[in-house]
């Protein structure tokens, strides 16, 4: 396949676009687009053809609400690792739009698959979340794509969500994802504008 110029401007465009959203209108998002994000992420590659990727749609509100829970017990932990000056920058930053994302998502990857007969991941292990990250960024890039944004949430306890939502204890936790239409519309990270960090050029080395 031979791709224009004019294509692989706008897939530049696509990942500068490619924002950490946090902040969502309550327009909801029809349950087709669901499906078909989560079938292109499913395209992404895996180790050993092993699609490891478990998608879990935390709908229920017993489910968002333990959810929830989570996030703003392990976020008052880790606000309280800061002080002074940094604890308090900390205290102003939106770390998650789960109060609001009209779709949420927990990504699980399952270590204990037969899939793909450890081809790749006997000597390491780790690729099947490696591969379940890849599945969640090809989601991520394609969701906005069709203008909706998607927010990665990591300030959880991961054993305690697995427990919560009920799922086989060989799932790890990769990622808590929060989907919508977004608020505003940005093209350099929130944390940046926050002043938490400065977005850092690529380094790269050569042996």
């Amino acid at each position: 396949m031979d791709f224009s110029p004019e294509f692989r401007d706008r897939l530049d465009q696509l990942f500068r676009w490619r924002r950490d959203v946090r902040r969502f209108r309550p327009d909801a998002v029809p349950a087709e687009t669901v499906t078909r994000l989560i079938e292109q992420a499913s395209d992404a590659p895996s180790v050993g053809l092993s699609q490891p990727w478990r998608f879990v749609l935390v709908e229920t509100e017993a489910a968002r609400l333990a959810a929830l829970a989570n996030f703003e017990a392990a976020n008052a932990s880790a606000m309280a690792g800061y002080e002074g000056a940094r604890q308090q920058l900390y205290a102003g930053l939106k770390l998650s739009g789960m109060r609001e994302a009209p779709v949420q998502i927990a990504v699980f990857c399952d270590e204990a698959t037969g899939q793909g007969h450890g081809l790749g991941a006997a000597t390491m292990p780790e690729m099947r979340r490696y591969s379940t990250v890849c599945a969640i960024m090809q989601l991520w890039l394609a969701a906005r794509a069709e203008g909706v944004g998607l927010g990665w949430v990591s300030i959880l306890d991961p054993v305690r969500l697995r427990d919560d939502l009920g799922v086989p204890p060989d799932w790890v936790l990769v990622g808590y994802l929060c989907v919508g239409y977004p608020a505003e519309e940005h093209t350099d990270p929130e944390l940046e504008r926050a002043g938490w960090e400065d977005r850092s050029h690529p380094r790269i080395l050569t042996v």
